[in-house]
């Protein structure tokens, strides 16, 4: 095509664009020249147009070769709407019957079809080998390249046979495309493919309308981010977890909280995957809780956020997937959770691998934990990963550049670094050189004596922690380079060279002092566990005035750390009262009415926000246990007989007996009761449970005295249920 403007027209005529984005024009006109491409461009960036306009202007048909089926409807759905004649594209796949793959066939042979996409699975068929090598072909597209590499996060071993499988076809331009590739991949994809002459075209990785945060993973991980949902309320998201299963939970939590969410992994049938995708796609749902499966290709733009529930395997799944965020230029929040305990869990996932990928693994592994650990700016090494500089100093758009924190020079430690790597001749990984360091005598060392060098233990007060950091702040700022083909052996650049014969100022980022962190962290959690005291104090009242009125005691009608809970959470519905400790449905009916009103008011009066609207609701999971003790009483069972059946003492099942009463269940143990304690001991002790202000067992056994405390825990079961529910 002879000039830019027919480009344009044909952009515009085709696609509906008035301009081309970066590089696209420069590698559509590279691919139309017969010359292999590779192109390196972050998702959102427009890969797909730079091979589907040069499909449409070229003879023939272009195969474009996909790793995922619901990737290729996408696609093909994607390109038909952009013409007038549905066979424009195709694809062939496991998914379609011998009718459907004829009558791709024969549009093919008719000249319609200008994309057909496929499997690389579908690619290895004879009979699809046959028929390809019979056809005029345009250009060969490897769409997701980084799965030819076992470096990459997505490895697919068939990846590997499809330049074999090009080239029995017959040898036309191949054009490869990838939105995360380190140098390592890149080469590794280059050589597979037989292309390493191709053309390179890389657009830069940073995406700076992305936010990136990484927040330790706690027990109250799920309140988290059902908090952060509502605080964006109506947009769209992403949640990654690792496992299937995890998934599917995730899915159902943030639906029993009111979220619209729906699940997508591998195991689901196919007709479901595909509906809950669309429903995503579509905006019926919010939410979409997913496994690495989802988001490939997708076209959704303005999915506002990413979390990850579960830190990836690589820093390159972690881009691709994050890269599913602000699509549009718009908002894109990606927040990640980490502990690690998880990526330990997915180092022991490894084992029973080749050892060649057991090594690879962990170091993807590592760079993982890097990242999520450091106090540095986090675009600064997301970039340094895929071979990119980032000159700014700060982001102001990462948790670690919004709240920078201290920084300390490190030079000395750096010169101690570089000089033990020079003195391991450069052999060794990060891991060997931080035990010599700190000292660390383990088998390694000995065999190879470095515990006779000069620096062993030297460092043994910096701790495993600050080296690591030091380290990976060494290969940023470029005095060291790691050898990823060989498993991330340490090498000592020319600047690491110059640095050791005159050091200068080098400053690391450096997490709290863990004493200052402890004493946040206790002051976090009183503030949050805070029970208002006025709103506390009116409740008291409240009850003591209902008690009067009944004639029982305050205790029977709520206990005092349900009124706690009431104080502290706010509940201003009979659903949310029903889900304070202690208070079961019965109890909510029968006294609700009046604290809830006490609360509202005072919420609103107060203008209090409600830590209730952030509260989660646990996937409903009514004890088995406690249903059936109600049963076996109501058939009237010994109850020293139904503690035997249920494996428990008498104490433990008097402790579910309470638990069902407190609650607001009326059950009925006379039967029990009065044959086994004394007519005129269960007299005195109801009277005293109606005349106390305290439901305390070692009080009743004072006062009435000649008592075990098992009659008394009898007694006040049967009184709480007689009188209180």
């Amino acid at each position: 095509m002879s000039n830019s403007n027919e480009l344009v027209e044909k952009l515009k005529s085709c696609f509906g664009f008035d301009t081309f984005k970066g590089n696209q024009e420069a590698i559509i006109r590279n691919i139309m020249s017969g010359k292999d491409t590779f192109v390196l461009m972050p998702t959102g960036g427009g890969k797909s147009l730079c091979y589907q306009l040069p499909a449409l202007l070229m003879e023939g048909t272009a195969i474009v070769i996909s790793p995922l089926i619901a990737l290729m409807k996408n696609q093909v759905d994607a390109m038909r709407s952009f013409s007038e004649e549905d066979g424009v594209a195709h694809f062939i796949n496991s998914s379609l019957n011998k009718a459907a793959i004829d009558q791709v066939r024969a549009d093919i042979l008719e000249g319609k079809t200008k994309l057909l996409y496929v499997a690389p699975e579908s690619l290895t068929k004879v009979e699809n080998i046959e028929f390809l090598r019979n056809i005029k072909i345009s250009l060969f597209a490897v769409d997701e390249a980084h799965c030819i590499s076992e470096w990459g996060h997505d490895f697919r071993p068939e990846y590997r046979k499809i330049r074999p499988l090009i080239n029995e076809i017959g040898r036309m331009p191949i054009i490869a495309l990838t939105a995360t590739a380190t140098p390592k991949v890149q080469h590794d994809i280059q050589k597979n493919l037989g292309m390493i002459d191709a053309t390179v075209f890389k657009s830069s990785f940073n995406r700076p309308n992305l936010y990136y945060e990484v927040r330790p993973k706690t027990n109250d991980v799920d309140k988290e981010i059902i908090k952060f949902i509502r605080n964006h309320e109506g947009k769209s998201g992403i949640i990654y977890c690792l496992s299937r299963k995890k998934v599917e939970k995730m899915a159902e939590m943030l639906c029993v909280n009111g979220i619209k969410a729906l699940p997508y992994h591998a195991g689901m049938d196919p007709v479901t995957r595909s509906q809950n995708q669309d429903a995503f796609l579509m905006e019926q749902v919010d939410v979409i809780v997913a496994t690495i499966a989802f988001g490939m290709g997708i076209d959704k733009s303005d999915v506002r956020y990413v979390i990850h529930y579960d830190i990836p395997k690589s820093l390159e799944g972690y881009y691709q997937e994050t890269g599913r965020a602000g699509r549009d230029d718009g908002e894109g929040i990606c927040l990640a959770f980490y502990s690690n305990k998880d990526l330990q869990k997915l180092e022991k996932f490894m084992q029973g691998k080749p050892v060649a990928e057991q090594e690879i693994g962990k170091e993807l592994l590592l760079e993982t934990a890097a990242y999520a650990e450091s106090a540095d700016c986090r675009r600064k090494l997301l970039l340094h990963y895929f071979g990119e500089a980032y000159q700014e100093d700060n982001c102001g758009n990462c948790d670690n550049c919004l709240n920078p924190k201290k920084q300390i020079d490190a030079s000395e430690l750096l010169s101690t670094i570089l000089d033990t790597i020079l003195a391991v001749k450069e052999k060794f990984k990060t891991d060997h050189i931080v035990d010599i360091l700190v000292g660390n005598n383990t088998a390694d060392i000995a065999s190879y004596q470095h515990d006779e060098l000069e620096t062993f233990g030297s460092c043994a007060e910096e701790g495993e922690k600050m080296l690591g950091t030091v380290i990976r702040k060494a290969l940023i700022d470029g005095y060291l380079d790691k050898e990823i083909e060989n498993y991330g052996i340490l090498k000592v650049t020319a600047a690491g060279k110059a640095f050791l014969k005159k050091p200068k100022e080098f400053k690391i980022t450096v997490q709290g002092d863990p004493e200052d962190m402890d004493e946040d962290i206790q002051i976090q959690g009183s503030i949050t566990s805070a029970v208002d005291p006025v709103m506390f104090s009116m409740l008291k009242n409240l009850r003591k005035q209902i008690s009067k009125q009944l004639n029982l005691p305050p205790y029977v009608i709520f206990q005092d750390p349900s009124l706690e809970a009431m104080a502290t959470t706010y509940p201003i519905t009979m659903e949310e009262l029903q889900n304070i400790p202690g208070v079961g449905s019965g109890k909510a009916k029968r006294y609700g009415k009046e604290f809830l009103a006490l609360i509202k008011r005072h919420v609103e009066e107060n203008e209090i926000e409600r830590p209730e609207d952030l509260r989660v609701r646990t996937v409903a999971n009514k004890s088995k246990m406690k249903v059936s003790i109600i049963q076996a009483i109501d058939r009237k069972v010994d109850l020293e007989d139904l503690a035997q059946s249920k494996g428990l003492s008498f104490g433990e099942l008097l402790d579910e007996i309470e638990a069902i009463v407190y609650s607001g269940t009326k059950i009925n143990i006379s039967y029990f009761v009065e044959e086994v304690i004394d007519e005129d001991r269960i007299a005195d002790l109801l009277d005293y449970f109606r005349e106390s202000s305290s439901d305390s067992v070692d009080e009743a056994m004072e006062v009435v005295g000649d008592c075990s405390e098992e009659e008394v825990r009898l007694v006040r079961i049967k009184f709480i249920s007689e009188y209180g529910n």
